[in-house]
């Protein structure tokens, strides 16, 4: 396959859609073209032979991303029998590329293969500092507050207007729905 038809070609890092749990086939064919990639990885435990062993897998399932020029990733999507789809933007109906900067951030948390990394679904309702929520599932089931950021965790503010204030401990976001006031 050739990779480039214009050697000025700027390359983008595209994210992309492996189904299959294929993502590591995908990486491995285009190694092999020499092209840069990046899969987000964790050790994550396991049995195997009824003993607990730790191997490295993707974090995120049927996610990688492709440092290429624009013309190499189109001839290469069109000629692969692997199952790749670009992650499109709605409301651009393009493609999502991925800023250089912004890769060089994700790749120097996402590289560290750290288990305790978390990592969330980047969804409309994804929620900001201030955000007015209700809390969906533990022991603080309904109640309602404002998220802030407390010794750099989120957390819900729950007030009594100038008399006292009680924050909640950690509460992951998919417990949290926002309220729109």
């Amino acid at each position: 396959m050739q990779q480039s038809t214009d050697i000025n070609e700027p390359k983008k890092w595209w994210a992309l859609r492996v189904t299959y749990n294929r993502e590591m086939k995908v990486k491995e064919a285009l190694d092999a073209l020499g092209v840069t990639t990046f899969i987000p990885m964790q050790y994550k435990a396991m049995v195997r032979g009824g003993r607990m062993v730790k191997k490295l897998m993707p974090s995120i399932h049927n996610l990688i991303f492709v440092l290429w020029e624009e013309s190499a990733m189109r001839q290469f999507k069109a000629t692969t029998p692997l199952p790749v789809r670009y992650i499109m933007d709605p409301e651009k109906r393009r493609p999502v590329t991925v800023p250089q900067y912004q890769m060089e951030n994700f790749i120097a948390v996402a590289g560290t293969y750290d288990e305790q990394l978390i990592y969330l679904n980047p969804e409309p309702g994804d929620f900001a500092r201030g955000d007015r929520v209700r809390i969906l599932g533990g022991p603080f089931e309904g109640a309602e507050g404002v998220l802030v950021r407390i010794k750099g965790d989120r957390r819900v503010v729950v007030a009594i207007e100038g008399v006292v204030a009680v924050a909640t401990t950690f509460i992951h976001p998919s417990l949290l729905q926002k309220i729109n006031n």
